[in-house]
């Protein structure tokens, strides 16, 4: 054992021990040996580091006892043995720990004079003796203070050794006496060169090994922050958030999940699968096929958004609308998912609660305009009715006759009519009857309408439906066509779809509001700005129509060049 980590400051107990480089291997093993070794007290260090010696030279002095034993006579081989014992002792009774910290040095130097003493006293008796000088230069060199001092202390102190016996024995000294011993002297130098070597690349080993032991830590501190922070915000959400790997197994789940979870329970089941879960579709009845559940859906990397579905029973059921985006790796590979689950029960809730008061409001206002129409009607057939009263009349019918419409289209939006009536038809002379049912307004307003449809086009529609569809296009049109310009209709059979286009040159809106325009009650900021008349109900009926043919509509438009509605039916008819 050597004192390689006395002076090297070696703390660090991470090492790769499975390195693929065999040199490397040892290195590592070595490295870890003398983290360990550094572990003890000094003392115990310098102890254990003379321990080699003395316990060859204990060898040496049984193996002399046995078959040598006038060897044990010989008084420079005895008090060569007998140092050695005192330098092991003086190691165990020096206080290292108060000297300066090299000063055990002086260990390894005071070895060559026991070593020398035995050599020269067994040197006829037992051959090789001298290779003992093999530990203090071990010692010294793998110290790793003072690496160039310690080379040539180790050479000059082994030349020393097989010189001083050469110039006190008192003889002639022919050049051949001082020239025989040199081997030891240089297989010395050529270990403490290679030993030093060694030390300094184990070092800067472990010197690595503590700089990645100190990243991989700030790596591990850091991560843990990231995985408290996550926990900390996924938790503060009140939003239910559920992640899962590419097989379906849960990787995060936050508290606000687990309660939304135990809702979709069934009663007096705790533990059930989840292919028990209560799971409805938005009508609250029809249950949702596992396959179709969100969870699911994620799992087979479907990305969605705002499905609607009920959990639990009738009792606490809760309406949850669900989300779900996939987790990538760096290399753009699916690994997972997040779905995230709202409970919008109290927004649906209310929602309902406005239809509810819109619908009874509006059911209300039929009876009494009813009546004004009866009675303006009769009263405009009464013979001998002024001039200026019948005027009158007429402006009460037309106002009347409007908000009768507004009625109509409140609980159609509230309350849309439960199914179509789907015929055989012709689309373009529905299209043709609707824009001259709308010609009149279009001439008041100054605008032109180019009409582009086939002399024929059958498809499987409800006609009074689709009408209703184009007419509110139409009114549309115009009415955000303030400045004249004209509308172009459209119509074609494409990719077993029937494509119908409304265009406007009117005023048109930017993206954002573009996403909303098919939503209730919406009105877009330059309608409002413009004082436009309207409620904003109309393209969510046409949208609802259009959805029941089992069709689709859409819109494009940027602000100040104009507005394109389109929708599509199947051509074949089919309609759920």
């Amino acid at each position: 054992m050597s004192l390689t980590s006395a002076a090297g400051g070696l703390r660090g107990p991470n090492d790769d021990l499975g390195a693929a480089d065999p040199v490397d291997r040892v290195l590592n093993l070595l490295t870890l040996n003398t983290v360990r070794f550094h572990q003890l007290s000094l003392r115990n260090r310098v102890v254990l580091s003379q321990l080699p010696l003395c316990a060859t030279v204990l060898f040496l002095l049984a193996v002399s006892a046995l078959f040598h034993p006038l060897l044990l006579a010989d008084r420079l081989f005895m008090t060569g043995v007998i140092l050695t014992g005192f330098l092991l002792v003086l190691c165990f009774a020096t206080p290292w720990s108060r000297l300066p910290f090299p000063s055990f040095l002086i260990i390894p130097l005071l070895d060559f004079v026991p070593i020398g003493l035995i050599r020269e006293g067994a040197d006829n008796t037992l051959v090789g003796l001298g290779l003992l000088t093999v530990f203090p230069v071990i010692w010294l060199t793998a110290s790793g203070l003072f690496r160039r001092t310690a080379i040539v202390l180790s050479f000059a102190a082994t030349l020393a050794m097989v010189w001083v016996p050469v110039f006190a024995s008192g003889s002639p000294i022919a050049p051949q006496d001082l020239s025989s011993p040199l081997l030891l002297p240089f297989m010395a130098l050529a270990i403490a060169n290679t030993v030093s070597v060694m030390t300094r690349s184990m070092m800067e080993q472990q010197a690595l090994v503590e700089s990645q032991g100190e990243r991989l830590e700030a790596l591990l501190q850091a991560s843990g922050r990231r995985e408290r922070l996550l926990n900390t915000i996924v938790n503060a959400v009140d939003v239910g958030v559920l992640a899962v790997d590419e097989e379906g197994r849960d990787i995060l789940q936050n508290r606000k999940q687990d309660k939304l979870q135990q809702a979709a329970l069934p009663v007096g089941k705790p533990a059930a699968l989840e292919t028990e879960w209560l799971v409805f579709n938005p009508d609250g009845v029809t249950p949702v096929p596992p396959e179709r559940r969100p969870r699911a859906r994620a799992v087979n990397g479907e990305t969605f958004s705002d499905q609607l579905v009920w959990v639990g029973d009738s009792a606490g059921r809760r309406v949850l609308s669900t989300s779900a985006r996939p987790l990538k790796d760096a290399e753009g590979i699916r690994e997972g998912a997040v779905v995230t689950y709202n409970d919008v029960t109290e927004l649906v809730t209310a929602n309902n609660a406005k239809d509810d008061f819109v619908a009874n409001v509006t059911h209300e206002l039929r009876t009494p305009l009813t009546s004004i129409l009866g009675y303006v009607e009769l009263l405009s057939m009464t013979d001998g009715v002024a001039p200026h009263v019948e005027d009158g009349l007429n402006v009460i019918g037309r106002n009347s006759d409007r908000l009768l419409s507004l009625v109509d289209s409140l609980l159609t939006a509230v309350a849309p009519a439960s199914g179509i009536q789907p015929t055989r038809a012709d689309l373009a002379g529905t299209i043709k009857e609707s824009v001259a049912a709308n010609r009149p307004r279009t001439q008041e307003a100054g605008i032109a309408v180019n009409v582009d449809v086939p002399e024929h086009l059958p498809a499987t529609f409800d006609p009074g439906r689709i009408s209703q569809v184009l007419d509110n296009l139409l009114s549309n049109a115009v009415k955000f066509s303030p400045d004249g310009g004209s509308i172009t209709v459209a119509a074609a059979l494409s990719d077993g779809l029937v494509v119908c286009e409304v265009a406007d040159e009117g005023i048109g809106m930017n993206a954002e509001e573009a996403k909303e325009i098919f939503t209730r009650f919406f009105r877009s900021s330059a309608a409002r700005k413009a004082a436009i008349p309207g409620i904003g109900i109309g393209l969510a009926i046409a949208k609802q129509i259009v959805e029941d043919h089992g069709g689709t509509i859409t819109c494009r438009t940027s602000p100040g060049k104009g507005t394109s509605m389109v929708f599509t039916l199947p051509a074949d008819g089919a309609v759920d």
